[in-house]
């Protein structure tokens, strides 16, 4: 059997060095300020040294938290299906404010986010072998709410859908 060590992020105490680093981090995708303090934090970097690299991040245009939010309201939204809701929450998690968590959530088109969760709930129920109409209409909207879509929503478009 074998066991495998955990391999420990190389530390850098040099502030500059740490800079160079999460630019290039940063460039790769879009980072929220939490992400970068942690990763800075995983580094070993000290809170001060943290603060002023995460300043000149966003002076250079690095960081940039309302373009953070709106990518990854988008990804979430049309790669993974997710309402508002799940968006919401993981936004939250991640400390971005709520002015750009609004300006994110703004991004999704209504007519948009009606599809997706008629798509959504029309391919769980091809998986779905529950005859009882109620028992079935339940687990659709279960399903549907643990997406993070609005509980109102989601009736609404079952009711539709009957």
């Amino acid at each position: 059997m074998y066991v495998f060590e955990k391999k420990q992020p190389v530390k850098i105490t040099d502030p500059h060095l740490a800079l160079i680093k999460m630019q290039s981090w940063c460039a790769y995708q879009e980072r929220c300020q939490q992400d970068t303090r942690n990763k800075l934090y995983e580094l070993g970097l000290w809170p001060e040294a943290v603060e002023n690299i995460i300043v000149k991040l966003i002076e250079d245009n690095f960081l940039n938290e309302e373009r953070f939010a709106i990518q990854f309201a988008k990804g979430k939204f049309n790669i993974k299906k997710w309402g508002r809701i799940k968006i919401k929450q993981e936004l939250k998690q991640k400390r971005v404010s709520d002015y750009c968590l609004k300006k994110a959530l703004q991004q999704i088109d209504e007519e948009e986010y009606i599809a997706a969760l008629k798509k959504v709930i029309a391919i769980k129920k091809r998986l779905i072998t529950e005859k009882n109409p109620v028992k079935l209409k339940f687990k659709l909207a279960t399903f549907a709410i643990s997406k993070g879509y609005e509980r109102d929503l989601v009736f609404d478009v079952l009711n539709m859908t009957e």
